[in-house]
């Protein structure tokens, strides 16, 4: 079926891109490793940038129940930056199981390597860190609330410092291809950006 098709070569551009990088990965190689014809790949996208942004869309779509999940309202605000860093953890070994590799953001390595050049790249790709500053706002602005952080603490900046601080980790687990240090500093930095201890999670 057509959906298939679609669904298909956007399943692989993510695997592939997410593995090596946009420039790497030629429109050959994602029919290839789709199992789909060229014609059929100019049929749903008219260029390989059209393909990544659907690409983006769909692993953001699939991503983001797990991240409601991480901040849901019925656990306490900061214990939802620990379930984010689960969260965050638990997707990058599963892609080092499954690729060999430490694959980082996708959404990072994507945006750093073309959105000088693409403009709807860039354009996404902000989009998406905003949805994600958005949950960690609001959790800290119910955090301030409860009397967790203090109450002049600039909760949108902070909501910023909290997702450079993500990517950064992210990125260098990648250039290392090791996440070792991750899984060891990843809670106690996040912390100390928050400026609380770790809650004990129940």
């Amino acid at each position: 079926m057509a959906s298939d098709t679609r669904q298909k070569l956007v399943e692989t551009a993510i695997d592939l891109i997410w593995q090596s990088s946009f420039g790497a990965v030629s429109v050959d190689d994602i029919c290839k490793n789709a199992g789909v014809k060229k014609g059929s790949f100019y049929h749903f996208f008219p260029s390989k940038t059209a393909l990544a942004l659907a690409a983006l869309d769909a692993h953001f779509d699939e991503h983001r129940p797990a991240l409601d999940a991480a901040f849901s309202p019925s656990r306490p605000p900061l214990e939802r930056f620990v379930a984010l860093a689960a969260l965050t953890l638990t997707k990058q070994e599963k892609a080092f199981e499954k690729y060999g590799l430490v694959c980082g953001c996708p959404f990072a390595s994507l945006g750093c390597e073309i959105a000088g050049q693409q403009e709807m790249i860039r354009a996404r790709t902000d989009e998406i860190y905003e949805t994600y500053g958005r949950y960690c706002e609001n959790a800290l602005i119910e955090a301030q609330a409860q009397g967790a952080i203090p109450k002049d603490v600039d909760t949108g900046r902070l909501a910023e410092e909290i997702g450079t601080y993500f990517i950064g980790q992210m990125t260098m687990a990648r250039i290392q291809n090791d996440l070792t240090n991750m899984k060891e500093t990843l809670v106690d930095g996040l912390f100390r950006i928050i400026g609380t201890e770790v809650p004990k999670v129940k």
